[in-house]
Formats: structure tokens, sequence, C-alpha cells
């Protein structure tokens, strides 16, 4: 976000900010219908960066409710890709984070249900919740956990394995981010000392005593160019030799926006 401010990227919470003439650009997470039509309703050009796995469950949700169905949503409160989701999806939309969550659940027809998730959970995150919901109502349907955002879960099965290896792990990305927190829980459930670091400045050397092998990995949304700036804080304090794990190759490809490809053509 810094880089893009420096940029001349302007980030607001409102249609209303936007400043006459100027570009709106979704966000990944995706946005409400609400914030669609304003957008339109104020004339402004707009480029939808949702991403399209987000929009995929923007789409099943859809169809779900026109069906009849009511639709449960599994995902984190306040969550930007949460709030989008609901917002796009007719009808109530049910809220869960846990499986207590799924106890107090008051519908007004269990034959009749329908879940999705929030794309940032992995399947390990969602298994127990989506288990618990089908117990409780045998009818309900849901999209096949492919959906899931795969990086997520390729991630948190890489910190298990990384966590064998290392004697410490450090987790690039931000406090505020639903994924890279959960980074953080995984290498601490695995038994390794492990940091959350926003920047590199926040690394405290005094982590560092006594260690010898530190295994680094990021958030969905954390640059490349952030990991590297870690690596040279790292430098700082003692000499780095620098290995790469093997892992799952993840070789998915989106397009552009529409938008951007029509300009890439024209120009």
């Amino acid at each position: 976000m810094e880089t893009l401010r420096s940029k001349g990227v302007q980030f607001v919470e409102e249609i209303d900010e936007i400043p006459s003439g100027a570009i709106a650009v979704f966000s990944a997470h995706g946005v409400s219908r609400k914030v669609v039509e304003n957008s339109e309703k104020r004339g402004l050009e707009a480029i939808d960066a949702t991403c399209p796995l987000v929009s995929k469950v923007h789409k099943e949700g859809q169809r779900y409710a026109k069906r009849g169905f009511e639709v449960i949503l599994i995902g984190h409160k306040n969550h930007p890709e949460v709030e989008g989701t609901m917002g796009q999806i007719d009808g109530r939309v049910h809220l869960v984070s846990d499986i207590s969550d799924v106890d107090t659940l008051n519908v007004k027809n269990p034959d009749k249900l329908a879940f999705v998730t929030q794309t940032t959970l992995s399947v390990d995150d969602t298994k127990n919740v989506i288990e618990t919901l089908r117990r409780r109502f045998p009818k309900i349907i849901g999209p096949n956990v492919k959906d899931i955002c795969y990086a997520t879960q390729n991630r948190q099965n890489a910190v298990r394995e990384l966590a064998q290896q290392v004697e410490m792990i450090l987790v690039v990305g931000s406090r505020n981010s639903s994924n890279t927190n959960r980074l953080h829980e995984v290498a601490l459930d695995a038994g390794v000392p492990s940091y959350l670091v926003e920047s590199p400045e926040t690394i405290d050397f005094s982590w560092l005593k006594g260690i010898r092998v530190v295994g680094i990995t990021a958030g969905a949304s954390a640059p490349d160019e952030l990991v590297k700036d870690v690596i040279d804080r790292l430098r700082a304090y003692s000499h780095v030799n620098v290995s790469t794990m093997q892992g799952i190759i993840e070789n998915v490809k989106f397009a552009l926006p529409v938008v951007l490809r029509d300009a890439k053509t024209v120009h």
C-alpha cells in the first residue's frame, strides 16, 4: 500500500471519498453491490480487480439465493471479503466463524440451506465448521473445497513442513491479514517460536540469540520485495545463506480485468 501511495494512489473506504474524474479500483477482496451501484451513479470509471476466486464465491451464493436457499457464509466478521460477499447475495446471509456459531444458527428451513466460504481460509480452517453444519443440517449443500484459495492451504502446509527444519519462523505480512495471522498460528502450533513481521524494522535481534536456522514465510498479499528486505535485515545481524524450500508449484494465472486488457490491446 505504501508503494502504491508513493505513486499517487489514494485509499478510500467509501465511494463518496473518491474525487470527481478519478478512477475507482475495487480491491481483490471484492465489494458489495451497493459500492458498485454508487460508483455507477457518480459516473466513475471503475476497474474491478476482485480476485476471480472471490467472484466465483459471489456467483455461487447468488445462484443458491435465486433457488430459494438461505446462504451461510463461513468467514471472519468484519473481514473486507466477507463484507463484500454478504453485500453481493440477495436475502439474508448467516455468518459463522466457528463451531459455536453453528449451534446458535436460527434458520427458516433447515432443508433449504447452502454454504459458501471466505476464500482466504484453508481447507483445514473450514473443515470442522463444515462437518458441524452437515451434522446439524444433513441436507445442506455447498461448493467443492477447491474453491478455497489454493495459496492459503499450500502456505499452511509449507509452514508445517518448514517447522521441522528450522528453529524459528518469521511470518511477513500485516497484522490485520486473516491468512497471515493463521500462518503465525500454524507455526506456533507446530512448536516453533514464531513472530509476525510487518516490516524489516520490526525485527528484534534479541529473537535471534542462539538461533542458527530461521524460516521465512509470508501472507498472500505480502510483496516479494518486502520478503527480500526482511532477509537483508537479517544480514545486518549475521551472515546469511538463503535456500528455498521445495513445495507445490502454483501455476494458476488470472487474466487482467477486462478494462485493462482492452487498454493494453489499444496501446
